[in-house]
């Protein structure tokens, strides 16, 4: 199987965690970007980071930088929006998206996103929160490029929820434990970073 090419998510304006990019914050001595790299680039084929403003600052991340085609903050769909346009150029028909926020990523997310593709070829990640209640995670999705045109549309319509957008295209769902940790657990606050370093 051909491994479908992934994203990384960096293009928000990190204001719960002071602002600069979320991505280069350190979680016990590396770098929020470098965690979630060594996590995906496992799984996927080529990987590239969506990311806004100056890209030199990746540099040594040795990554493509694709930024969002949009003028503005419009959020994680601009990014996924800038992936699929990026693995369309490709020639790939899926593309994984992934939070630089989220530094417990499964390592077999990729494979079983795959497996729970829905009829629109879409499928989400998804754990129990601590109530037993089943949460979506947009953000860590297996997209099919074929909907760009749609989410071009709904960008340009308004819309910025990325939940919203996916649960109009009847996504499959890839359920993972949330324990002993939640592994799409968002780190946004400087708190979120000493909690996960603690676990660590």
């Amino acid at each position: 199987m051909t491994l479908p090419p992934a994203v990384i998510l960096a293009g928000g304006l990190s204001t719960r965690m002071g602002g600069g990019n979320k991505g280069l914050r350190f979680l016990a001595g590396e770098t929020l970007l470098a965690r979630v790299i060594a996590r995906i680039r496992p799984q996927c084929g080529p990987l590239a980071l969506n990311a806004n403003g100056e890209p030199d600052q990746f540099e040594d991340y040795d990554l493509p930088v694709i930024a969002d085609g949009f003028v503005g903050f419009a959020g994680p769909l601009a990014g996924v929006l800038a992936g699929m346009e990026w693995a369309a150029a490709q020639g790939f028909d899926h593309v994984v998206s992934v939070s630089v926020d989220t530094p417990f990523l499964p390592m077999d997310l990729v494979h079983r996103l795959n497996d729970a593709k829905g009829r629109s070829g879409l499928a989400l990640a998804a754990s129990p929160d601590r109530e037993g209640v089943l949460r979506d995670h947009p953000t860590c999705a297996l997209w099919p490029v074929g909907l760009h045109d749609d989410l071009r549309a709904a960008l340009e319509s308004g819309l910025h929820r990325i939940g919203q957008f996916a649960a109009a295209y009847q996504p499959g769902r890839a359920v993972f434990e949330s324990r002993p940790i939640d592994p799409f657990m968002n780190l946004n606050t400087p708190d979120d970073l000493a909690y996960a370093a603690h676990y660590l």
